[in-house]
């Protein structure tokens, strides 16, 4: 019976020597998955770097690509939360794998549950520097701009921004929950609180698994990651539970 509704972020594919052994790993999860799967949530940077070109498909993740079409055609429901490292997907999956596409976080009613879903970046504000930096990225014209250069050059300055933008974060020690006055999806989802009822705020972004009450009835689920570690959240409509995994701890894989 397909009733759970699953949720992953950050496998930053493409990133790393290992990166085709964690696709293969993740769509091994996916087979997994497929029979009690209602809805699958992808909560952003599923690849460490996409530009969608009209005419051109950049190379690699093919075994996620196919998978993701194969559980759309069998009827499960897809969801992608653009992350600040695949933000130029546009709608390529949307056109060749039939993925519902989102920009920005939503609420959604799940189970007679109200979920608040996103990625993460740029909530909060309290990072002037990143919040100056996203909106040069998803500036339009900066984007045509950028799809006008030769993609023997665009690929390599992503990858390498990519790559330090990683290490500065585990420089500054970042991979923890600093509090929840300092975590700015925390911030921004109290805002939200003031505003609408939700149950469950969901969000990737953090390469930190978590699992947190942030308010009277309302809990605070960070995916983790699927780069370093292997972890996911899985929401069951008949217990009303929303829990967090590990799939190499559980034997999944």
């Amino acid at each position: 019976m397909r009733d759970k509704v699953y949720f992953i972020s950050d496998a930053h594919l493409g990133s790393g020597a290992d990166s085709r052994e964690r696709e293969r790993q993740l769509c091994r999860w996916l087979d997994g998955i497929k029979d009690d799967c209602k809805a699958l949530f992808l909560l952003g940077d599923m690849f460490d770097f996409w530009f969608t070109y009209r005419y051109v498909v950049p190379r690699g993740h093919v075994r996620l690509l196919g998978k993701l079409a194969e559980m759309c055609d069998a009827g499960v429901e897809l969801h992608f939360f653009i992350g600040n490292h695949d933000m130029w997907l546009f709608d390529y999956l949307h056109e060749e794998c039939g993925v519902q596409m989102h920009d920005e976080p939503e609420v959604f009613d799940i189970g007679g549950k109200r979920f608040l879903i996103g990625h993460g970046d740029g909530l909060g504000h309290l990072d002037r520097q990143f919040d100056m930096l996203r909106k040069v990225f998803r500036c339009r014209l900066n984007q045509r701009l950028f799809a006008m250069l030769p993609q023997s050059w665009t690929f390599p300055i992503a990858n390498r921004w990519s790559d330090s933008n990683k290490e500065k974060h585990a420089r500054e020690d970042c991979l923890h929950y600093m509090g929840d006055d300092r975590e700015g999806i925390v911030v921004y989802c109290k805002e939200m609180l003031q505003r609408e009822k939700v149950d469950f705020c969901v969000f990737g972004h953090r390469h930190t698994p978590l699992t947190r009450e942030i308010a009277d009835g309302c809990v605070y689920v960070n995916t983790g990651d699927w780069l370093l570690n292997r972890n996911y959240a899985v929401y069951d409509p008949r217990s009303g539970a929303l829990s967090l995994h590990d799939a190499v701890r559980e034997g999944q894989l």
